[in-house]
Order: structure tokens, then C-alpha cells, then sequence
């Protein structure tokens, strides 16, 4: 069963692997992270699987800049006989002076001498819309480093920290381009000499260079001889017989600046019968219009020069088009987001996508996927502002934002269908389309392609007045972001949807939001923030009627006192939440308030009662086809039945649940229920299978990033090593555990495993370390007033006290 707030309604992950591993921890712990993590594979598996090849494609018809490309190779390669000390170059220059065509063509030309892996950010410093801040640039580099969403850290210095030593050993080339400041790119610089780090920026960035030891390659424009070089090569096939001096002339009106010189080639190769001498004549009046007009800045003049006279070659729709595509809130785009914006049929869109990709006005980066050059975008924006009404440019961006506001919907039905819906606004223009997926992992592909754009969209809207799209979208993502991350956009996308809902006057829509932030508080473990919002949300659902959003609250609330282990406050909220939707005559939230009802049952030692409710929730998934409820079911069951010493029963039900995870593909699932299904194998005598489900449940929930449920499978692989009589395995098993649970705040599960590790560590002779870890155990776990913490207390206090 998938719901708002019972956390185990995730989607399936294909990508996790299916390897079973068993063995000593010398064999198996080949690599112990900054999270407390482990990976579990073969000694003759490479070590680093992933080798991200992230640079955009090489240039087509790189000419010129022999000794720029040369000073890079001595610069940052070195020396091959000497270990290189200097690995970090600036390539500063104007705009449109061809910085990241040198960039990319220089890392395309030395990407073997990094086998490791190439990285790749456009930093978007200069683009209309918010630059992209080291966060987030970090989100994304991790994510190509193969750290698991949930993995990656939320705070900036810790997701720096986590970079620098995935790289420490690996050779790998860093390319940030478009970086507008030094503090942009300094948390995204690697640790080591062993990677490189090249930067593309209009500004000089000088503390890098004096306080990073940075070198600096300036960037000017083309001589002469090489800016007609470029002419020459692009315009090969289509002109063969220009004259010397009017390329030359047209070389001048461009300012001798690869950008412009592009774009001038490219209609210069489209009109093949059109004199050159026109075409300059043309490009030389506009040049004039920009200059009366203003500019002391001559590269400038000349770029907008080309751009408008490329611009005014367009015909009338075409050049409608390129200005309104301006108007899209993101980088990358499709182009059915790009039909959507125009408001045309997917063929126009495309048609029209191929005249400005030829005309080297827009960048296609990938089958289907475009781009402006930052300077394009803001000269189509400023056409759009000079040639557009207000509302003709709003009703563009609501377009757009609609999209993926019904891809956004569509994609939350793929994950989690049973999970509730945002009323959609009405389709104010039918016929413009919608995403649409066939599957999960179709839906997950869209994600992640479009997750900057969707966070952009939010923004725009609330930007341009249209808080009622800004909310919804917002509201939609908190069910997306909640399963796919990451909790940065979460949060950002979060706080600007309620801004616009209270804008828009709206107590639900509020409410709504609320709910969301209070989520991510507690997906955090920042659980006062998170106890704040939940109470301001519960005022507003109780002041509108929202009797099912009130029952919401209390569940998320309930969740909430679970993490802080107030046993009692949670029961007493998961039994309003079973009220209400009684009163409401939900079945669903019934079964959800019953779920949790029964993890509080069974925390508070009543086995009895956890096993009826979870008998009746059982009962009633399997009556609806609900495969994950039914297995949520299971393994409650399991884990009374042991609780209770019937571990025949419990060995049925969570081999049971174990088997619906993988008649449905879903490692997510199967890795929380293997976890009891380790506990109650070990109950029954069947140490080496419960050491096989405790391995693959570690494997699976690292790959997931689920950091918390990972240490539990690590520290009941202790438990398995040490009914084994490996008691140095236990041991190291124990303390990965012990460092995961310290790491995430988790006082309770901290002191449990403090328990297992000192009782290993005395099995090891080491008296004086296991009271160590009895006495954190105590003072940890001080305060919890339940039975089985008294009862842990209890043992702990014991094991302290001589015979």
C-alpha cells in the first residue's frame, strides 16, 4: 500500500544489484565510505564500477587555437615524467569568445588520460534565471558518482566532503563551465592532484588563482587569419568562391568571436547564392543601428549585431518562436515541452526546432533535447519582452508550466497511484499534450531529465503571478520528491509552493504545503522544525473541515514522536488518525492508522495486539490487490509472531512477504522484509541464510541510500557472525552499525547495537572497551520510559555489574 506518510511506498529501483554475498568482513567490506556505509563485493571487482562520461559533445569543425590547446597540455598535464602539482585551470574570456568550445574540445583530446571518468556542470552564471549554486551542482556530481539519492548529505559541507573522497583515488576530469564566481566553484574542486578541474568563466576569478593556485588562460578573440578560417570551414561545402577580403570584412563585423562568427557562417551557408558582399552589407547596417543606439563595449555590439541579423533572416513564425522559447524556465528543454510553450502540434514544434538549430541559434545537446547559449537567451527574452504583450508572455509561460504540471501528476500516478491527487487546473488549451509514461521506469528517465526544469517551472510561475500553478506544482513534486529526491529541491520547491498558496489566499492549498515542509523536517531528523509546521497545517485542516487531511496530520505527526520514541504520544496520534477515517469510513487510512498502531504495540512489548491488527490489515489488502500492503502486513506479523516465540509462524509470513518483493521486481521492498527475514532465520537456527538475507539487505538498502534501515542489516550480520563464533567479523560489523546510528541521531537502534558490539568486543577479551560501550549505551538510550528500553537499560546495568 503506498500513502502519504507509512515511508515504505517506494518505487521499484532497477538498478539495485541482485548479488548475494556471504563471507568474512575482511572479504566483504572492500571499501567503508564518509556515510558509515559498506559495499559488498568481490576482491577482484574493480573498485570504482562507475566512470561517468558526462562532456557534451566534441565541437563540429573545432578550428584554430593551437597555442591556447597547447598551454593547456603543459599546464595541466604536465610533464609526464613529474608528478603534477598543478591541476586547475580558469579559461576566462568574453562572452562568445568560444570558452567552452575550448574547453570541451581540450578534455575531449586528453579523456584517456582519465580513465576514472569525466564530469561535467553548466553552472548557468549568466543565464536569465538563478545560476545553479554549488548544492546543487554537488547533488548532481554525487548522483554521477553512483551515491545513492538518499545517501547524499543535505548539508553543503558535508556533500563537499563526500565529493573530495569519492575522488581521493580516482583520476578524473572536472569540467565547470559558466562559473560566474570563485565561491560557485570552490566546494566543487577535488581534494587530490590526481584529478583536474578546468573552468570556463567571463570573470577572472583571481582568488583562485591566488588562494587555489589556479592558472589562468585569457581567452581573446580570433585573429583574423583564424576568424576567416572558421568562416571558410563551415561555409566549405555550400560557398566555394568568396572573396578573401569580404570574409575578412565579415569576419570584423563579428568581432572576430567564434559565437557570432557561427551564426554568421551558418546563414552565410543556407543563402549560397546570396553575394557575400550583401550579406556583410546587411550585417554592416545593423551594426550601425547598435552602435547609434549605444555600446561603448564593441565585442557586445558586434554579438547582438549578428544576433539580430540572423534573427531578422527568420521568417515570421520561426522568429516568433525562437523569442517565445526564450520564455522557457529551465536549461535543456524537449521538444514536447517546446510544442507545449508554442502551443503548437509535436511536428510544428520539431520543424521549427530544426530552423533554429541550423541557423546555429539553438543548441540541440542530445536526440530531442535544446538548449540556448546563455547570450541567445537573454537576446530571445529581450525580443520577447520588446515584441510580446505582458499577457501574451504569461499565457506562454502558463503553457509550459502546465505541462509539466500534468507530467509532474502523471508521474506521481506511476509511482504511487494510490497516493492522493492535486486537483489539476482546467486545460486552458486542449490539444497541446501531456507527458505520458508506460511505466515506472519510463516515468523515472523523465525525472530525471526534467527535475531542474520542474524546479525552475515552480519558480517561474510564482514569478510571473501564477501562485494557483506555482502551489500545485509544488504540491505534486512533495510526492515525487519524497521517493526520487533529492531533499534540496524538496525543500526550495516546497517553500516558494506555500509562499504562492498563501498569496493565492488559499488555507488548503496552505495546508498542503505545510504538510510537505513538515515532511521534509522529518525526513531530516529535523523534528522540531518538523513538529512546528505539522501544528500550523493541523489549525488550518481543522479551521476548513479537512477531516482526512486532520487524519493525515496526526499520522505524520505520529510518525514523528516513532522517530523521537514518545511511544505513548505516537499511540495516542495513530489512534485520532484511526478515528477519524472510521468516522470517515476511509478503508484506506484505516489500514494505515492500523499499520502504525501496530509498529507501537509491538515497540511497547504487546505482541498480542500488533498481531491482530496486522491480521486485519492483512485481510483487508489482499481483498483490495494490494501487493505491498499485504507484505507490510507480513512482515508485522513476522515480527510479533517472533516477539511471541512462535517462530514457525513468523518464518511463513515474512518468507511470504520476501516473495511478493520479488514477484514484483521491487528490491526496495524486499530489503526492509529481509532484514526480519534474517531475525527470524537466526531464531530458527538458520545462521548462514539469515547471514545471506542480512548481506542483500545491507546491498539493497545502500543502493537505495536508505542509510538507517542499511545499519540494521549491518548490525544483525554481527549477530549472524557472532552465533558463527567470528567474533573479530561480528565485531567490525557492529561498529559500521554503531557509526551509522551515531551519524543519523538514532538514539534508540544507537544503543541497541552498542549492546551487540560490547558484547562482541568482550568475546574478544577487551573488558575495558565493552564498558565503554555499555556505559554510551546507557546514557544514550536515558530517557526512553518503554519496556524495551527499560528492559535493554536493565541488561546493560548487569553486564556492568561483577559477579
Amino acid at each position: 500500500m503506498t500513502h502519504r506518510d507509512n515511508g515504505h511506498g517506494r518505487p521499484p529501483d532497477d538498478s539495485a544489484t541482485r548479488s548475494e554475498v556471504s563471507g568474512s568482513a575482511s572479504e566483504t567490506v572492500q571499501a567503508r565510505d564518509v556515510h558509515g556505509g559498506v559495499h559488498f563485493h568481490g576482491a577482484d571487482q574493480r573498485r570504482w564500477a562507475v566512470q561517468p562520461r558526462q562532456l557534451p559533445a566534441d565541437v563540429r569543425g573545432f578550428v584554430n587555437r593551437t597555442a591556447e590547446l597547447e598551454r593547456l597540455d603543459r599546464i595541466l598535464l604536465g610533464d609526464a615524467s613529474q608528478p603534477s602539482t598543478i591541476r586547475l585551470a580558469v579559461i576566462a574570456g568574453t562572452a562568445g569568445v568560444g570558452k567552452t568550445s575550448l574547453a570541451v574540445h581540450w578534455a575531449h583530446r586528453v579523456r584517456k588520460d582519465f580513465p576514472d571518468g569525466r564530469l561535467y556542470v553548466n553552472m548557468r552564471g549568466y543565464d536569465p534565471g538563478p545560476p545553479v549554486d554549488a548544492t546543487q551542482a554537488l547533488e548532481h556530481l554525487l548522483r554521477a558518482l553512483d551515491v545513492p539519492r538518499g545517501a547524499v548529505p543535505v548539508d553543503l559541507e558535508a556533500k563537499a566532503s563526500l565529493y573530495r573522497s569519492l575522488l581521493a583515488d580516482r583520476r578524473v576530469l572536472v569540467l565547470l563551465d559558466n562559473v560566474a564566481t570563485a565561491a560557485q566553484a570552490r566546494p566543487l574542486l577535488p581534494g587530490t592532484s590526481e584529478c583536474l578541474t578546468v573552468i570556463t568563466s567571463r570573470s577572472r576569478l583571481s582568488s583562485l588563482v591566488f588562494r587555489n593556485g589556479a592558472h589562468r588562460l585569457t581567452l581573446d578573440m580570433l585573429t583574423e587569419s583564424e576568424a576567416v578560417a572558421l568562416l571558410r570551414d563551415v561555409t566549405a561545402d555550400y560557398r566555394a568562391d568568396d572573396d578573401p577580403d569580404q570574409l575578412a570584412e565579415l569576419a570584423r563585423l563579428c568581432g572576430r568571436l567564434p559565437l557570432a562568427l557561427r551564426i554568421a557562417a551558418e546563414r552565410a551557408a543556407r543563402e549560397p547564392v546570396v553575394p557575400l558582399d550583401e550579406l556583410a552589407g546587411e550585417l554592416r547596417d545593423e551594426s550601425g543601428l547598435w552602435g547609434a543606439l549605444a555600446g561603448d563595449d564593441d565585442d557586445a555590439d558586434a554579438v547582438r549585431s549578428v544576433f539580430a541579423w540572423s534573427y531578422r533572416a527568420l521568417t515570421g513564425s520561426s522568429a516568433r518562436s525562437f523569442r517565445l522559447l526564450g520564455l522557457h524556465p529551465g536549461g535543456t528543454f524537449s521538444a514536447a515541452a517546446a510544442a507545449a510553450l508554442l502551443g503548437t502540434g509535436a511536428g510544428e514544434a520539431r520543424r521549427v526546432l530544426d530552423v533554429l538549430a541550423g541557423a546555429h541559434l539553438l543548441e540541440q545537446v542530445a536526440p530531442g533535447r535544446y538548449q540556448f547559449h546563455d547570450l541567445l537567451k537573454f537576446y530571445a527574452n529581450d525580443q520577447a519582452r520588446a515584441e510580446e504583450t505582458d499577457r501574451e508572455r504569461v499565457r506562454v509561460l502558463r503553457r509550459v508550466v502546465a505541462w509539466y504540471l500534468r507530467g509532474a501528476d502523471a508521474l506521481q500516478a506511476a509511482l504511487n497511484p494510490l497516493s492522493p491527487r492535486v486537483p489539476l487546473p482546467p486545460d486552458e488549451e486542449p490539444g497541446v499534450g501531456s507527458p505520458v509514461f508506460a511505466g515506472v521506469e519510463e516515468a523515472n528517465d523523465w525525472y530525471a531529465l526534467e527535475r531542474p526544469n520542474l524546479v525552475a517551472a515552480v519558480r517561474a510561475a510564482a514569478d510571473a503571478g501564477l501562485h494557483g500553478h506555482a502551489w500545485r506544482l509544488a504540491a505534486v513534486l512533495h510526492h515525487v520528491q519524497r521517493v526520487l529526491g533529492p531533499v534540496d529541491d524538496w525543500r526550495v520547491t516546497t517553500g516558494i509552493g506555500l509562499d504562492a498558496a498563501r498569496r493565492e489566499g488559499d488555507p488548503g492549498a496552505e495546508a498542503e504545503l505545510l504538510e510537505s515542509m513538515a515532511t521534509v523536517c522529518v525526513q531530516t531528523r529535523r523534528l522540531t522544525d518538523g513538529a512546528r509546521y505539522f501544528a500550523r497545517c493541523l489549525e488550518l485542516r481543522r479551521g476548513t473541515g479537512d477531516r482526512l487531511g486532520e487524519a493525515a496530520v496526526l499520522n505524520g505527526l505520529g510518525r514523528l514522536h516513532l522517530l523521537r520514541r514518545d511511544l505513548v504520544e505516537a499511540d495516542r496520534l495513530f489512534d485520532g488518525c484511526l478515528a477519524i477515517a472510521r468516522e470517515l469510513d476511509d478503508p484506506l487510512w484505516q489500514a494505515i492508522a492500523r499499520g502504525n498502531l501496530g509498529v507501537v504495540r509491538h515497540q511497547l512489548g504487546n505482541d498480542v495486539a500488533a498481531v491482530e491488527l496486522a491480521l486485519r490489515n492483512l485481510e483487508f489488502h489482499e481483498a483490495v490487490g494490494n501487493p505491498l500492503g499485504r507484505g507490510d502486513a507480513l512482515h508485522a506479523l513476522a515480527r510479533s509472531y517472533r516477539g511471541l516465540g512462535r517462530h514457525p509462524e513468523a518464518l511463513e509470513a515474512i518468507s511470504r512477504a520476501v516473495e511478493i518483493a520479488r514477484e514484483n521486481g521491487n528490491p526496495v521492498w524486499e530489503a526492509y522484509w529481509l532484514v526480519e527475514h534474517g531475525h527470524v532465520q537466526r531464531s530458527v537456527g538458520r545462521v548462514v541464510d539469515s547471514l545471506a538475507s542480512y548481506q542483500r539487505a545491507a546491498v539493497l538498502h545502500r543502493r537505495h541510500g536508505d542509510r538507517g534501515r542499511e545499519a540494521e542489516a549491518l548490525d544483525g550480520t554481527g549477530l549472524a557472525y557472532r552465533e558463527l563464533e567470528r567474533h573479530e567479523d561480528s565485531a567490525d560489523f557492529h561498529r559500521l552499525a554503531v557509526a551509522v546510528h551515531r551519524e543519523t541521531g538514532d538514539r534508540w537502534l544507537l544503543g541497541v547495537a552498542l549492546e551487540h558490539l560490547a558484547a562482541s568486543v568482550d568475546l574478544l577479551g577487551d573488558a575495558d572497551l565493552a564498558r565503554r560501550y555499555r556505559e554510551e549505551g546507557l546514557t544514550t538510550t536515558a530517557g526512553f520510559d518503554d519496556p524495551r528500553a527499560e528492559a535493554l537499560r536493565r541488561r546493560l546495568r548487569d553486564a556492568l555489574t561483577p559477579p
